[in-house]
């Protein structure tokens, strides 16, 4: 442009709005730098609140630990002649189809019984400590067979011969008996027992197991019931 008097007023207004538009921008920057750092900060206080305490995972952590030694604490050591006892249970009810013959005899009340007179004779120990055991073993029995401790080819008879309130350990025998320990380190994980109490315990399972074996020719069936099982033959289903 040339230099007139009209073209250097042209380029002061020019100046003049160029100027105006940088601190309008500059103004709207610091806004936008201010407003960043708030957002910012607002998200690093979410973060901050939603992160779990160091303590508490440590007591997270310390429940899991805790569950873990109590399975590990449940051990109940089944003595040989007894575990092919239950191998042969088994293949009597599901590769054979046949079923202990009920009522039996001696029942799992009557067994229970004899095991406490056999104790408190031999050992001399107070009738009610060994006897709350035994009484924990029958409840246990009682309302874990119908669950937890039949075959599928046995489910007929038990509704059959289990009726009107009547206790299974008055009906059942130590073949049914017996699998109930099998379960039972599953069931006592659940319980809460102290350490020491829980090493009592597993004495006292592991010397009826081997009153169980002591007497294995008179209180288990060398043959189950030869009658066909009228449900459920297909193999390899069974619970």
């Amino acid at each position: 442009m040339k230099h007139t008097e009209e073209n250097v007023q042209k380029q002061q207004a020019l100046d003049k709005k160029q100027s105006i538009d940088k601190n309008v921008k500059s103004g709207r920057s610091n806004q936008a730098k201010a407003k960043s750092s708030m957002d910012a900060k607002v998200d690093k206080e979410d973060i901050k609140n939603n992160v779990p305490k160091g303590k508490k995972r440590k007591t997270d952590s310390g429940a899991e630990k805790g569950s873990v030694t109590v399975e590990k604490l449940v051990k109940i050591q089944i003595p040989a002649t007894l575990k092919k006892q239950l191998v042969d249970d088994w293949e009597y009810v599901t590769q054979q189809d046949k079923l202990v013959k009920l009522p039996r005899s001696p029942t799992v009340d009557e067994i229970l019984t004899k095991f406490l007179e056999y104790k408190t004779k031999k050992d001399g120990m107070g009738a009610d400590s060994i006897g709350e055991i035994l009484k924990g073993i029958r409840c246990y029995f009682d309302k874990s067979l119908p669950t937890m401790l039949l075959y599928k080819r046995e489910r007929k008879q038990y509704s059959e011969v289990v009726a009107n309130e009547v206790s299974p350990s008055t009906i059942y025998g130590a073949e049914h008996l017996l699998r109930l320990f099998v379960k039972l380190p599953e069931l006592l994980a659940y319980v809460n027992i102290e350490e020491e109490t829980m090493t009592r315990l597993q004495q006292k399972l592991l010397d009826f197991l081997k009153f169980l074996q002591k007497n294995q020719s008179t209180f288990f069936l060398s043959a189950y019931d030869g009658a066909k099982v009228s449900e459920g033959k297909g193999k390899g289903k069974d619970d």
